[in-house]
């Protein structure tokens, strides 16, 4: 209750815009995925371990983030 809103209606943190756009591409491309129940060849790019995938995606959100902040 103590958290003053200094935002308008209808405007979002940059952060938040990165977020909702680093989910997107990493759930519409598979980025960063630790499994793949395909059959056939195994991209190197998929990451082997829990750690490997967070790394992954915090990468991921950090280039969402700049790309956000380049816009405004």
């Amino acid at each position: 209750m103590d958290e003053v809103s200094t935002s308008t209606a209808g405007s979002r943190r940059n952060e938040d815009i990165a977020l909702d756009l680093m989910k997107f591409v990493a759930m519409t491309t598979g980025y960063g995925r630790t499994s793949s129940s395909g059959v056939g060849f195994q991209g190197s790019g998929a990451a082997s371990k829990p750690e490997d995938y967070a790394n992954h995606l915090l990468e991921l959100y950090g280039r969402c983030l700049e790309a956000v902040q380049r816009k405004k």
